[in-house]
C-alpha cells in the first residue's frame, strides 16, 4: 500500500484516476530505462519515485491531445 505521497492528494494532480495511473507508470518506465543509477542511489522503486515527482509537481500529467 502506498502511504507517501498520500493518494487522496495525488489523485488531484490528474483529471482522472486512469490518467494518473498511466502517467505515473509511464514515468516509472522512463526512470527504469534512462536513470537506473538514480533509483539505486535513492534506494527506491521506480513507481514510488515517479509518484513523488507527480506529487511535487516535477512531472505534470496531461492528456495526449493537449
Amino acid at each position: 500500500m502506498m502511504i507517501d505521497p498520500p493518494i487522496d492528494k495525488l489523485i488531484k494532480k490528474a483529471e482522472c484516476r486512469y490518467a494518473l495511473v498511466c502517467g505515473v507508470a509511464k514515468r516509472a518506465r522512463q526512470l527504469e530505462t534512462q536513470y537506473p543509477e538514480l533509483l539505486d542511489e535513492q534506494k527506491t522503486k521506480a513507481i514510488s519515485y515517479a509518484a513523488q515527482e507527480v506529487y511535487e509537481d516535477k512531472v505534470i500529467i496531461k492528456r495526449d491531445g493537449q
